[in-house]
């Protein structure tokens, strides 16, 4: 990522009240609290609360959630400012045994702990691998907006079919690749993977999750953490359906938050340089320093609060006036102008950031993307999907409200590459976007889709977004004056300040608009978003040959084959009308000039990634550390 050091030279104003003070570098061991000075803090702004602490769930799967969890939580690597992929051995280690079949081993260092005492073991990767994999699921269940269970009727399935049904909630199929139990060694701190094909994104596929004892300690009634743990490593390798039942339905919402922090410090656990010490829902969230934290990623600022708003000129005002520290908000023209003329206090980044804007068609919920809704006719379903994708007015979106910010800024033409990646000049020549839906608009297209089909207009369609967010606001306010110009369409507004979570309940809308943040640089990453049951593929879509093309790609190491294949599977999603892409979004972060070490990167967490390099010449005491409403 480019990034563009501006120097603010407007009148001075107040330096921030929370900033730190360079105090203990990475990889000093902190004992009782050693190296850390506890009147250091740091406040952050961002524009989404923290809902859930199991953020591979489908209700938790968020940015918002992630970001906190990557300050609680140690793992095995992390991306680093030049996006390269970095082991981090202070946590543990892993290698690959062998290519035929694919043999990975990964072993977590004895003096891991979760912040309860018990140590962190291959259990807990174990976990991951069995919740995330779908193996062991009985059954699929369509999902609410809480993460419960429903039948065709969208009602919750009944207590006595849950408790005889094996339900996780979130798979990934690449995960998946693994069919057979691991082998976990006599110490359990080793545990080793065996593949069942070649799969080139081996290095990224595996994570830690929520801490296995907690899981089993709740769903199986255990006491005892030791015993829970071994519990649920004997339900996984016996594949026994009575123990797992309970242990996937805790797994899928146990770790839901509701306004403030649950009673049971046990569903927010940490593992790594910071414990969460407060949170107040749509307010703040409160991160100390974990004392008890021997990795090299230690914290040097004893408190870290994130405070959510989603208008980012109040995040800006909030900075100006000392209430944040960092802020990386929607960016806008407006937005930047502002932190511009904040003063030579304050420092400003520009780049391109990893989140790119999209709007998704719904599948499979009854509505009018649904060939369900025409008794089964794919082909109306069709014309009524790709109408409606012709009237997204995508270039007018990026003239109003993104040209101000980036004049070089361009409507993005890809489902899986960035406008900068190599393979993004190769697939768009391919994929047909440009021409199914033009940048700007095709009423008449769209009309003669309609009109053929004989579908009747207005077609009513619901859609959510972010109700807060006022870029987003801005953006359906620009998508439904033009949907509805000519009767085609009428946008119903069902934007929701909890959308993230609504978004695994797609009864609630028929197209969504939002952005999706890339996390690594896999090219298996897409498989996620498109392949049928995938966690992220919220809009039930479902195609044979997209599916066998994502099989294809798991194995290929080819680079030039690698984007040929990804070629196809976006010529599908085009000529299906799965959605439309939008833009690439620009990158701001603002921060006071005092606090050192901010270096966002173009995959999240983004400004988050090097917590550890922070510091600062203030103290807490200042004002900013102490809790007020937001």
């Amino acid at each position: 990522m480019k990034i563009r050091r501006i120097s603010a030279a407007a009148a001075m104003v107040a330096a921030g009240a929370l900033v730190l003070s360079a105090c203990q570098t990475p990889g000093e061991e902190e004992g009782d609290d050693a190296g850390i000075d506890q009147s250091t803090a740091v406040t952050v702004g961002w524009n989404q609360s923290y809902y859930e602490y199991n953020d591979d769930s489908a209700t938790g799967n968020a940015t918002a959630n992630a970001n906190i969890n990557y300050m609680l939580n140690a793992g095995f690597n992390y991306y680093d400012a030049d996006l390269n992929l970095v082991q981090d051995t202070s946590f543990g280690s892993y290698e690959k045994l062998s290519d035929d079949p694919l043999t990975v081993e990964y072993t977590i260092n004895d003096d891991q702990k979760w912040s309860d005492g018990t140590p962190v073991t291959a259990a807990d990767l174990l976990m991951y691998w069995g919740a995330v994999s779908g193996n062991f699921n009985t059954e699929e269940f369509e999902t609410d907006a809480e993460g419960t269970p429903i039948d065709e009727n969208g009602d919750p399935v009944p207590e006595d079919q849950l408790a005889n049904s094996v339900f996780f909630n979130a798979t990934v199929d690449t995960v998946a690749l693994i069919e057979d139990m691991p082998e976990i060694s006599e110490d359990g701190q080793t545990i080793t993977f065996t593949y069942t094909k070649p799969f080139a994104d081996w290095e990224t596929n595996l994570s830690m999750g929520v801490p296995a004892h907690v899981v089993a300690m709740h769903a199986l009634g255990i006491e005892d953490p030791t015993e829970a743990k071994q519990a649920l490593v004997d339900a996984f390798a016996n594949n026994d359906a009575e123990a797992l039942a309970p242990i996937s339905e805790f797994w899928n919402t146990g770790f839901q938050f509701g306004d403030t922090l649950p009673d049971d410090e046990s569903l927010y656990l940490s593992s790594g340089a910071y414990v969460l010490d407060d949170f107040v829902r749509d307010q703040y969230i409160t991160l100390k320093a974990n004392p008890d934290y021997t990795g090299e990623h230690a914290a040097q600022i004893e408190t870290v609060t994130v405070r959510f708003n989603e208008d980012p000129m109040a995040q800006v005002q909030a900075l100006e006036n000392g209430e944040l520290d960092l802020i990386s908000p929607q960016a806008s023209a407006d937005t930047l102008t502002a932190l511009e003329d904040l003063g030579d206090g304050f420092e400003v980044l520009t780049g391109i950031g990893p989140t790119y804007e999209h709007v998704d068609l719904v599948f499979n919920n009854g509505g009018p993307f649904d060939p369900a809704t025409y008794d089964g006719d794919e082909d109306t379903a069709l014309a009524v999907r790709q109408a409606f994708l012709k009237l997204i007015p995508r270039q007018e979106i990026i003239d109003r409200i993104i040209t101000p910010l980036n004049p070089e800024a361009e409507v993005r033409e890809s489902y899986s590459q960035t406008p900068s990646a190599p393979g993004y000049g190769p697939i768009t020549e391919v994929n047909g976007m440009a021409e199914a839906y033009p940048v700007d608009g095709d009423p008449e297209g769209a009309a003669q889709l309609l009109e053929d089909a004989g579908v009747e207009t207005p077609v009513e369609v619901r859609m959510l977004t972010a109700a807060d967010n006022v870029r987003r606001q801005d953006q359906l306010t620009l998508i439904t004056q033009a949907v509805s110009a000519d009767g085609l369409f009428e946008i119903v507004d069902v934007s929701s300040g909890d959308w993230g979570s609504e978004l695994s309940d797609n009864s609630l809308y028929d197209a969504s608009m939002f952005g999706w943040q890339s996390t690594s640089t896999a090219v298996t990453a897409p498989d996620a978003n498109f392949r049928t049951g995938s966690i992220n593929n919220m809009g039930g879509f479902s195609n044979d040959e997209v599916d066998g093309l994502f099989d294809q790609l798991q194995t290929e190491t080819d680079p030039d084959a690698q984007i040929e294949i990804l070629g196809q599977v976006e010529t599908i999603l085009v000529e299906e009308g799965f959605g439309n892409t939008i833009y690439q979004h620009p990158l701001i972060t603002g921060y006071n000039a005092e606090l050192q070490g901010v270096d966002p990167i173009a995959l999240a967490p983004t400004i988050f990634w090097n917590f550890w390099e922070w510091s600062t010449t203030l103290t807490d005491d200042e004002g900013g550390g102490e809790e007020s409403d937001a």
